[in-house]
C-alpha cells in the first residue's frame, strides 16, 4: 500500500461552467436594460400632434388633456389680444377656435400651418385654450412665401 505524498502539487479543479454562464447572463441582462432605457428615453421625447379632424372626432375622449393641435390658421380670423391671440385653426373637415395666451411667433399669420399646444376646458368645450404656438414651415411653404422666412441675421431665405 502506497501513501500519497502530502506535499505533491494538486491539480486545480476544472473551472465550472456556472461562472461562465453567470457572466453571460449578467451581460445579457445589462444589454437588455441599456436597450430598454434608451428606447424609453427616445419614445418619451417624441412629440406627436393631432390634426383638427382627429381632435374633432375624439373630443369627448380627449377631455381636458393637453394635446398638440395641428392645422392651418384661417384667413381673417386672427385677433391679437393683450395676452396673446384668438384665431381659428382649420382642417379638411372642420375648424376649431383657439384662444392662445402666449406670444405668437414672428412667422404667425393667416394661411400658415401651426401646431398649438393646449387643451379644451372640458369634453364639451368649443374653444381650444393654447399655451404655445409652433409655426411649421416646410420647403413648400418657404418656396411659396420667400419673404416671410428670415435667417437670424435678417437675410431672407
Amino acid at each position: 500500500m502506497s501513501v500519497a505524498d502530502p506535499l505533491a502539487p494538486v491539480a486545480p479543479p476544472p473551472a465550472p461552467d456556472r461562472s461562465r454562464r453567470r457572466t453571460l447572463v449578467v451581460l445579457v441582462v445589462l444589454a437588455g436594460l441599456i436597450v430598454l432605457l434608451l428606447s424609453q428615453g427616445l419614445l418619451s421625447n417624441l412629440n406627436y400632434f393631432e390634426t383638427v379632424d382627429q381632435v374633432l372626432a375624439s373630443r369627448a375622449s380627449l377631455g381636458s388633456h393637453e394635446v398638440r393641435l395641428e392645422g392651418l390658421v384661417a384667413p381673417h380670423s386672427i385677433e391679437r389680444t393683450a395676452l396673446g391671440a384668438n384665431f381659428v385653426v382649420t382642417g379638411s373637415r372642420g375648424s376649431i377656435p383657439v384662444h392662445e395666451s402666449g406670444a405668437p411667433p414672428e412667422l404667425f399669420g393667416p394661411n400658415i400651418p401651426v401646431v398649438v399646444v393646449g387643451h379644451f376646458a372640458s369634453a364639451t368645450a368649443r374653444v381650444f385654450t393654447g399655451t404655445q404656438i409652433l409655426v411649421k414651415h416646410t420647403a413648400q411653404y418657404i418656396a411659396a412665401h420667400p419673404s416671410r422666412v428670415r435667417a437670424p441675421n435678417g437675410s431672407v431665405r
